[in-house]
């Protein structure tokens, strides 16, 4: 597997409550404002979340800016795959 940079977009509480070792927090809701942080990471960027569905919203977004990135689903799976 290619070493990804991830980006878990669940609220700061959910990801309190578990994580992907060395994954970024960045709720789905800030993702615009920090657009250019985002877009400086590390690339290609997986986006997780609890179920795919905002790490999804969040891959389509970054996708039409430029940014290599892949929507990893909910990060259990992601984190099973490391």
């Amino acid at each position: 597997m290619e070493k990804y940079t991830i980006v878990d977009v669940r609220t700061q509480g959910e990801f309190m409550g578990g994580n992907v070792a060395g994954s970024v927090n960045i709720p789905l809701q800030e993702v615009v404002e920090r657009e250019s942080e985002i877009m400086e990471l590390k690339q290609p960027v997986l986006f997780c979340c609890a179920s795919g569905a905002r790490s999804g919203q969040a891959t389509q977004y970054f996708k039409s800016k430029g940014l290599e990135c892949e929507n990893g689903g909910g990060w259990m799976q992601v984190n099973a795959m490391m």
